[in-house]
């Protein structure tokens, strides 16, 4: 039994799924929306995965909503300081989200959505007297995507030269109507390392039955 949570436009957002099914609500309130869904994305147990999912060109993040797959899923997004808490300032064109499972057992997934708006729709930064030092806006990761068919692949991405390797996370989504089965879930499993800049990928995945399956990489530089 699956549970669609909406999530407001904050900093932080937190989830847990019970109950039956509803719509999603990434475009309430909104005139001019253009809804953007990603894949189930797995959150393993004791690990955060992040994913990040765009709007259309000339578009800005205006609502956020996920799907759970089963109950004790968290998921957050990452937001910029400023004020008004507005699309334009919080958000931009892009959004990452946090996920993680709270809950023993198997693996569960998330699917992010997001309401994108007109970006001359959003909000602004307006200059202040003195502003000693202000906090810089966080850097989104470099995402990069891979279709994965079955069979072992190895892929690989380094920062740009002339800036080092803070962070790397990668995540799985499986493009489902409906969450992916765990036997599904148990058919891939990616291998990640790093040495230097450099991080590589190793996915090993069985038979997908058709289903279009995704493995995002981010790198995030200095």
């Amino acid at each position: 039994m699956r549970r669609l949570v909406a999530l407001p436009c904050a900093a932080v957002l937190a989830l847990v799924a019970a109950g039956g099914a509803a719509a999603t609500n990434e475009c309430r309130g909104l005139q001019t929306c253009v809804p953007v869904a990603g894949p189930w994305v797995v959150a393993a147990p004791g690990s955060e995965v992040s994913y990040q999912l765009a709007c259309p060109e000339k578009y800005v993040v205006a609502g956020l909503d996920a799907e759970l797959s089963r109950r004790g899923v968290e998921v957050t997004f990452r937001g910029n300081l400023g004020a008004p808490v507005n699309p334009g300032v919080t958000t931009s064109s892009s959004v990452v989200f946090f996920g993680r499972l709270l809950t023993q057992g198997a693996a569960a997934t998330f699917r992010p959505h997001i309401g994108c708006i007109p970006a001359q729709g959003g909000g602004q930064r307006f200059p202040v007297v003195y502003e000693p030092v202000a906090p810089s806006t966080p850097t989104p990761p470099a995402s990069t995507q891979f279709r994965i068919s079955a069979g072992v692949h190895g892929y690989a991405a380094r920062c740009p030269a002339g800036r080092r390797l803070i962070d790397a996370t990668h995540a799985i989504g499986f493009y489902t109507p409906s969450p992916p089965s765990p036997s599904l879930l148990d058919r891939i499993s990616v291998e990640q390392t790093t040495t230097g800049n450099v991080v590589k990928l190793v996915v090993r995945a069985g038979a997908l039955s058709g289903v279009k399956v995704v493995v995002q990489l981010d790198v995030e530089c200095a």
